[in-house]
Formats: structure tokens, C-alpha cells, sequence
């Protein structure tokens, strides 16, 4: 990413900060594109963020983030529709940009499978659009859902019914089947809509994935007839049995039920024929009448795809090879700060809005003060030297369709009153000293509560999709119930009916609300009280601390006062609490420093407790095979494995039950170590932890 320290140069803290600032970025993008249907920046940005994001953790595993954008699928739900639990969840994908990636990546599908036969891929389109999830039963359309956060989407099935593409009953289909797709609109439709919404005087949509969102996402399913949606399948989730043995002939055989699939799919070889098939579909993208943003390669073979299995939020079988990304040139009017939940300042540009890639990008990221001042986090210059001033003529660089960013700045163009940057160092929203500790790229708020900004973001972290999601409490109400001094920090939210339920102030005499919404939102919250362990967790925003770590916390410990009480005991850097912590595979210490802090802290504890004192928290739902012999043990990998990968091994133990550790504790009931084991070996021997080989562990959970 052009401006910023190479991978390769970062230190250990330039890294840490430098995973802080792409989560956050990610983040937003994520929010914008998937449930706001409004990019802000291009696909390409994006690509490049999370790209830059995967190297880092690539080269610092240790430093992964709970919440690393690398685990997390989709975006939060959009109001207003019933939600649908997936029963096999919609999963993204990873990205090639490079050939050499594609070579890697059938590299390393064979080191995870240890196979040196043939092995053949698909290539077919990425088309751009909405993903959707459609299920048949007896043949019989019954219900259609968004994917949503991937676990978890929106209930469209009477918008899915409008278009023509999907068919309402199948012939010979299984008793069951989930038929997963992309809804998109051709370019030809997408020019007649706007020219419709322009006549009628009502907003022009910025691209075509954009108007296929935002139809489908319709409360009217009315509207949604009335425009012009295609559907594509490629893809299924739950089904009674088996529609073939291979990918290709699994396309096949829905595109025989009456299922449109695309055209262009190809069976490959390898890595050649792969990019063979992705310049042949690349030449062809200008004409194809509808937007595509890359070539995805998927294992043909089934049975190989299920050996492979899944990551946290994408398949080892599949990957999406991107298009370039795209440029222009427009000028910087002004450069505005944004205080974060966590007190980072973040600079946003605020451009003359010009179209890249057929996106309007108004907004780009400038990333910190050093990148705006020309200079990587080390001193050294970026961009040549040349630093970013309000009235510039920059380079705005897009990747797809979501988050833009500043590439470049033209200074034979640059006013001759263009004064250089100073970025503050106060809050602009509390007038907090903003200090940038040593090693971080961000400047930081040290108002902590005292912030509104940071207090509103808490909140609004508090009450979003993944954590409490409770219905008529969002982002708008959060900022006016904080604005009039009614809600101050969470546990005030579950006294709100208490305080403004009855009297003079009561909540139905605000503009905007009603008897029945007045109600509807107390009983929303009421039905929170009661919330899984994981989503507290998540809900108290403690920094580095997001889903998937939340999830990791909560099947550990298994219940709120068990996990109380361990970050209660832990003391950063010593004693038996902080090794337990620590020796949870996939928290590090930065995650175990911050929820530890987070409880220690004086004012932050005593909002927790209040908080919690209001709630029912719901136990983890521990799993585990019940006829497994290492269901709910601890077991620790160490050494090279020789009959499968450490990956494999990992993901086998935890479908057995086991919780997989990253280190030794005296907790860990079994270690397995293959040729090569260190230290742990020698600490388990220590604690008198019991230690057998590859073998014996296959032997042990019947996989000789």
C-alpha cells in the first residue's frame, strides 16, 4: 500500500498499532458496504487493507486480534426485517491479486490434504452483488435470506419471490436444499432505473450492486417486483443429500432444476488453466453487461472440500482472484477528525465527489498524522516527501467497490496559500490532551467516559447487531438519549423504563415516539436482560477484545462468574490466573492485557458491575461429542505432525470436544508432540502433564 512501512520493516509495536488501525478501517467499510449498502470505498481499498491486514498477521501471528477482520464475515442486519438463522453458515472468501497467488493457493490445498494426485478447480465469475440463500423444501420455495453476518440473516422471502430468476419449485431436487446465489442488476437495467428514479425526482443509486441491495432490502415487496433483479446460483448450504460428487456437476445439475448459473464457469487443471480462464473472463468484463470485480477457484472435488473444511469465515477450498483497482484525481476540501470508541483520532478526507470505478467516492481515509505529513511511522518519507494539505489535488485510490484512500497529491497543482496539516493535539469533541504513546501510529483521547464521543461510540458498540441488538435502540437513539442525559452508560438503559416509563418525561412524549413504541422498545429491552455469555463480553468494548475473541473467552470460561473471577485474580504477566488466560489459543497477551485492565480499572469495573447486576447472562453452550474420550479436555499441539497438519489436527480435536490451548498450563490435561517438540514438552514434563506422540493420539480419538 503505497505511504505505508513495508510488512517486512515493521517492528513489533508499528505492527500491533498498525492491526488496531486496518481492524478499524475494515470495520467501517464493512458497516458501510454490507448494511448501509453505501461504500465508501472502493472494492480495491478494501482488498488492500485486508490484504495488508492478512500479511501482518502472516508475519505476527501472536499479534492476531480477537476481532481481526481476517474471522469476520459480512455485515450487521438492516432494521426492519425478521432474521434467519442459517443452518450452514454463508461464508466470504479469501483474495488472490497476484498469479503467485493462485499458484500458493493450490500449494496449499495439497499441503493440508498431503495430495500429490490430480486435482481439478472451477473458475467462474465473482459477480458483484448481494448474496442470498434460498430453501427448498419438497421441491418448494419456503423461505429466502440475506447473508447477513453470516450466521444470521435477513428474512426477504417474499422480495426473493419477485424475481423471475428463482424459481418457486423444483423438479427433483432433494427433500431438502439451500440454493445460494448472488442477486445483481445488468448495466442495461441499472441505467433505466436511475433515469426512472431521476423523472420521479428521487435518488439515483451510485452503481448496480448498490440498487440490487437496496431493492431486495425492501420492506415493500412491491417495489422490489418493480425492479429489475437477476439471480445467479453457484453455490449450496444444508441438503438432505448430495447433489453430486463434483463442484461442476453439482452447477450442473442446478442449472437442469431451472436455476440460472453463469456461463462462463470452466473446469481447470491447475494454476495455468486458472489464469488462463481469468484473463479470458477479464477481457470479456466491459461486455458482459453486468459487474463482476473477479474470477473465483474453488476445489472441484467434494469430497476434497469437505477434508478441507473452514476457517473462522472462509473455506480452505475457495478463493476469489481480484481485478486491479482503480484511480482519480480530485481535490481535498477539507480533513476532518473522528474520535472512536476506543479514543483513536482518525483523520477522514472530505473530497469534491468524483466517481471511481462507478462508485462516488466524497470520503477517503488519510489513515494518521504521519501519513498525512508524508513520513511512514519510522520517519523515513513516503510519496517522496510530499505531505497532504487542504486544497490538493490527490490521487483517490479504489480497489472494487468499497472504503477509497489517498494514493498520491500532485503539488503542480497545489494552492499557493495551502498551508501544511497540524494535526491536533486535544480532542476536538472533549478538548482532552490527545497523546500518542511511543510505537503507535494513533493519537489517542485521554478522556476516557468525559468523552462524548468515545461514551456514544461505547454505547452504540454496546447496542449493535452483535452484541445486545436491541430492536428500536440503535445509533440515532443512542446519540439523542445520550444528547438529553438519559442514558450515560449501559446499565442506565435497563433503568430507562423505571426513570421515563411513567411521569412528565416519559418516553412516549418524545418526538418521534409513541404508546406502542414507547412499549415495544422497554419490552426489547426487558428481553436483553437475558444475553450469552460471548455477547456481554463483546458488548463491554474493551479494546482488542471483539467476536471471535469474545467467543474464545466464553467457551473457556463457561459461565459470567467463572470469568469474573479469573480476570479478577489475573495480574498482567504473573501468577496461575494470567497463564490460564494467556494459554487460550488465540488470545495473546495484548487481548489478555486489555480485559484484564478493563476489570481492574476503578470507573470501568464499577460500570460493569452495575451493568451486570441487571442481567441474566446465559452459560456458554459448551460442545462435545458425548461418546468422544477428550470431549472438555485441554490438549496442546507442539512438534511437526507427520499424518496431517497442525490445521487438521486443531480442527479434528475441537470437533471432538477438545479445547485446543496455545501454550502449557497446569490445566492442559494432554500434549501431543510429534519430532522437533521444545519447550512446551519440557514444561510439560515439568507439571507432570501426560505426553504421547502423533500416533497414539490418532489411536486415542479412533483415527488410526
Amino acid at each position: 500500500m503505497n505511504g505505508e512501512v513495508a510488512v517486512e520493516a515493521l517492528t513489533l509495536e508499528q505492527a500491533r498499532a498498525e492491526l488496531a488501525r486496518l481492524a478499524a478501517l475494515i470495520e467501517a467499510a464493512n458497516t458501510a458496504y454490507h448494511t448501509l449498502d453505501a461504500p465508501e470505498i472502493s472494492d480495491a481499498d478494501y482488498d488492500a487493507l485486508k490484504r495488508r491486514n492478512a500479511e501482518i498477521e502472516a508475519r505476527f501471528p501472536e499479534l492476531k486480534r480477537p476481532d481481526s477482520p481476517s474471522d469476520r464475515i459480512g455485515g450487521a442486519l438492516a432494521e426492519g426485517f425478521g432474521k434467519i438463522r442459517h443452518e450452514v453458515r454463508m461464508l466470504s472468501l479469501e483474495n488472490a491479486f497476484q498469479d503467485a497467488d493462485v499458484a500458493e493457493f493450490e500449494e496449499r490445498v495439497r499441503r493440508y490434504l498431503n495430495h500429490r494426485g490430480a486435482l481439478t478447480f472451477t473458475a467462474e465469475p465473482k459477480i458483484d452483488g448481494l448474496s442470498l440463500s434460498l430453501r427448498y423444501e419438497d421441491g418448494v420455495l419456503v423461505q429466502a435470506a440475506t447473508r447477513g453476518d453470516g450466521e444470521v440473516g435477513e428474512n426477504v422471502t417474499e422480495n426473493a419471490r419477485t424475481i423471475t430468476d428463482i424459481p418457486h419449485r423444483l423438479d427433483g431436487a432433494p427433500a431438502v436444499l439451500e440454493v445460494r446465489g448472488e442477486v445483481y442488476m445488468s448495466h442495461a437495467d441499472f441505467a433505466a432505473l436511475n433515469t426512472r428514479q431521476a423523472e420521479r425526482g428521487e435518488r439515483s443509486f451510485a452503481n448496480p450492486r448498490n440498487a440490487a441491495a437496496g431493492s431486495l432490502r425492501q420492506l415493500d415487496a412491491e417495489i422490489t417486483r418493480a425492479r429489475p433483479l437477476r439471480f445467479f446460483a453457484y453455490a449450496w448450504g444444508a441438503h438432505s443429500e448430495p447433489l453430486a460428487d463434483t463442484q461442476y456437476e453439482a452447477i450442473a445439475r442446478l442449472g437442469a432444476m431451472g436455476f440460472v448459473t453463469n456461463p462462463l464457469t470452466r473446469l481447470c487443471a491447475g494454476p495455468e488453466e486458472m489464469l488462463a480462464v481469468y484473463r479470458e473472463i477479464e477481457a470479456q468484463r466491459a461486455t458482459l453487461g453486468y459487474d463482476i470485480d473477479g474470477v473465483v477457484y474453488k476445489v472441484n472435488d467434494l469430497g476434497l472440500q469437505r477434508r478441507l473444511g473452514f476457517r473462522s469465515a472462509t473455506p480452505r477450498w475457495a478463493i476469489a482472484h481480484k481485478f486491479p483497482a482503480e484511480l482519480a484525481w480530485t481535490r481535498l476540501e477539507a480533513i476532518d477528525i473522528q474520535v472512536g470508541r476506543t479514543g483513536a483520532l482518525s483523520p477522514v478526507a472530505r473530497l469534491v465527489p468524483v466517481t471511481v470505478g462507478g462508485v462516488v467516492v466524497s470520503n477517503a481515509t488519510l489513515h494518521n498524522e504521519d501519513y498525512i505529513a508524508g513520513r511512514d511511522a519510522r520517519g523515513a518519507p513516503i510519496r517522496g516527501g510530499r505531505d497532504i494539505r487542504v486544497g490538493d489535488w490527490v490521487e483517490v485510490y479504489r480497489a472494487g467497490d468499497v472504503i477509497p484512500k489517498i494514493r498520491d497529491v500532485d503539488l503542480a497543482r497545489r494552492p499557493a496559500d495551502a498551508t501544511p496539516y497540524r494535526f491536533p493535539d486535544s480532542c476536538p469533541e472533549c478538548g482532552s490532551e490527545a497523546i500518542r504513546e511511543p510505537g503507535d501510529a494513533v493519537r489517542r483521547c485521554t478522556g476516557g467516559l468525559i468523552c462524548p464521543a468515545q461514551a456514544v461510540e461505547r454505547l452504540r458498540h454496546f447496542v449493535s447487531r452483535a452484541a445486545f441488538d436491541i430492536e428500536g435502540l440503535g445509533a440515532k437513539q443512542i446519540e439523542a438519549f445520550y444528547k438529553d442525559g438519559w442514558i450515560r452508560e449501559p446499565a442506565d438503559i435497563f433503568t430507562l423504563e423505571a426513570r421515563f416509563g411513567t411521569g412528565l418525561q416519559q418516553l412516549r412524549n418524545r418526538e418521534g415516539w409513541g404508546p406502542k413504541s414507547a412499549a415495544n422498545l422497554f419490552a426489547a429491552i426487558r428481553d436483553r436482560r437475558a444475553i450469552p455469555l460471548n455477547r456481554l463480553i463483546f458488548a463491554l468494548g474493551i479494546r482488542h477484545v471483539g467476536e471471535s475473541g469474545s467467543a474464545l473467552l466464553a467457551a473457556h470460561y463457561g459461565s459470567w462468574r467463572s470469568f469474573e473471577a479469573a480476570m479478577t485474580a489475573a495480574i498482567p504477566g504473573e501468577g496461575p490466573a494470567w497463564e490460564e488466560l494467556v494459554s487460550i489459543d488465540g488470545v495473546g497477551t495484548v487481548m489478555a492485557t486489555a480485559v484484564v485492565t478493563a476489570f481492574h480499572q476503578e470507573a470501568e469495573r464499577r460500570a460493569i458491575d452495575a451493568l451486570v447486576a441487571h442481567l441474566d447472562v446465559q452459560d456458554a453452550v459448551q460442545r462435545g461429542a458425548v461418546e468422544s474420550p477428550v470431549a472438555g479436555k485441554i490438549v496442546v499441539f507442539t512438534g511437526t505432525l507427520e499424518r496431517m497438519t497442525r490445521a487438521e489436527a486443531k480442527a479434528r480435536a475441537e470437533e471432538l470436544g477438545a479445547k485446543v490451548a496455545g501454550s502449557v498450563s497446569a490445566k492442559t490435561d494432554l500434549l501431543i508432540a510429534g519430532p522437533g517438540a521444545g519447550s512446551k514438552a519440557t514444561k510439560a514434563a515439568a507439571l507432570g502433564v501426560e505426553v504421547i506422540d502423533e500416533d497414539a493420539w490418532l489411536a486415542l480419538i479412533g483415527d488410526a
